[in-house]
């Protein structure tokens, strides 16, 4: 393949990438090259095309890839800030869990929090596309386990969910005292779970009336029964 190929490739691909609402995936990026060779050489001038002196940076977010700002640029195109309500101790503390414990059942998750889940907190964290169902857990019931998703991991900008920061770096934040696991920090008492599991009930409702005012807006039409139970 000569420079000339790769440049237009490379092009295509560019273009893929910025154009997509969602990080892409190698496999969608490979079906658009004719051969693994194309695949290296094309994504290896992408990579020098977004150098120090660019301000956008090709990121790979686990088997996806990304254009994003880079991050000594980001904070002068933050003019126009969205004002999103912040997420409640519980859906803090069930996605921690899932996060470091990935693949875990909703049981487990109980079990480290030490009180119940309320179905509003995960629902929560699922339709803000955070956590995904990982498969069943083979053991009496097959329950199913919960992992994290690529829009976790884009959202706090990880290539890799084993890039999330260990014990030792959290204990250098001052996030974890000496002795501390993240278990011990993610217990909390009844009550405010109970208040918790409030705020996230309303949260969720408050996402279904905005979801549902968009489809009125866009249809003229409400969602019938049939596809709300779809």
């Amino acid at each position: 393949m000569n420079a000339d190929d790769i440049t237009h490739y490379s092009r295509i691909i560019e273009a893929l990438i910025f154009a997509s609402a969602e990080p892409v995936t190698d496999r969608v990026i490979r079906q658009h090259m004719p051969d693994d060779a194309t695949y290296d050489a094309v994504m290896a001038a992408l990579h020098s095309r977004y150098g120090p002196e660019s301000g956008l940076d090709l990121c790979r977010i686990d088997d996806r890839w990304a254009i994003r700002t880079t991050e000594d640029v980001a904070d002068h195109l933050r003019s126009i800030r969205e004002s999103e309500k912040p997420l409640s101790r519980a859906a803090l503390e069930t996605l921690a869990i899932i996060a470091y414990h990935q693949p875990v059942t909703r049981a487990e998750i109980e079990e480290i929090r030490g009180v119940s889940i309320s179905r509003g907190t995960m629902d929560i964290l699922l339709e803000m596309g955070w956590i995904r169902p990982k498969g069943r857990r083979r053991t009496p019931g097959r329950p199913v386990t919960w992992g994290t998703s690529h829009g976790f991991l884009d959202h706090f900008g990880l290539t890799d969910i084993h890039d999330l920061p260990g014990l030792e770096e959290l204990k250098k934040t001052g996030l974890l005292r000496q002795g501390q696991t993240i278990s011990d920090v993610l217990r909390s008492d009844d009550d405010s779970d109970d208040d918790d599991a409030d705020e996230d009930q309303l949260m969720l409702d408050d996402m279904m009336t905005d979801e549902m005012e968009n489809d009125w807006e866009e249809d003229q039409d409400f969602p019938t029964e049939d596809e709300d139970e779809e």
